[in-house]
């Protein structure tokens, strides 16, 4: 079974290099949807609580509310970094209450202080879907993934690697010593 969670996410981006309307900076409200699976745990009578999905997600997803997400090569850039730092903004300003951790993968490097997303490759919602399953699949069993942008959509499905100690009392995964972060059960 599976429990399902979704996320608005206000972003500009634009396709470096390519012919078309997308070429110009422009910004999208995607909807990201993540399907977690597992079987129900007796007593809890769910497969993973949403909540705990939502914040698990969110805690890296939040990197891309409200953000600026360029390719590594894009010219703009180095010319967006300058403006932000003329302004005083480039390592953070007050009103930045939502920065989430820096994060740098194969596929991208995460600058919460400014809400600067650089990527390897273009920001499609194909590629949105590599990058959030890249971030997550140690954290959350994750079946399928479905981002929404504009008229754009894409979807995704994924093996999972069949069931993960959970606690009997709430649900969510146990740490390495078999303990649950949330309430404190141990196996």
């Amino acid at each position: 079974m599976r429990s399902i969670t979704s996320f608005d996410i206000q972003y500009a981006h634009r396709f470096y290099r390519f012919q078309g309307e997308a070429q110009y900076l422009h910004g999208h409200t995607g909807v990201l949807t993540i399907e977690v699976e597992d079987s129900v745990e007796p007593g809890v009578n769910m497969v993973f609580p949403c909540n705990e999905i939502q914040k698990t997600a969110w805690a890296v997803l939040k990197n891309f509310d409200h953000a600026l997400i360029l390719r590594e090569d894009d010219p703009l850039l180095p010319a967006i970094l300058n403006v932000y730092e003329e302004q005083g903004i480039r390592n953070g300003a007050p009103t930045n209450t939502m920065k989430g951790e820096a994060i740098k993968t194969d596929l991208i490097t995460c600058y919460p202080e400014c809400r600067l997303v650089v990527t390897k490759e273009t920001m499609t919602v194909e590629g949105m879907i590599k990058i959030v399953y890249d971030l997550l699949k140690d954290k959350l069993n994750i079946a399928k993934i479905t981002f929404t942008s504009g008229v754009n959509a894409a979807t995704q499905e994924f093996a999972t690697p069949g069931s993960k100690d959970r606690c009997p009392l709430c649900g969510i995964m146990l740490d390495e010593h078999g303990a649950c972060p949330k309430c404190g059960y141990h196996k």
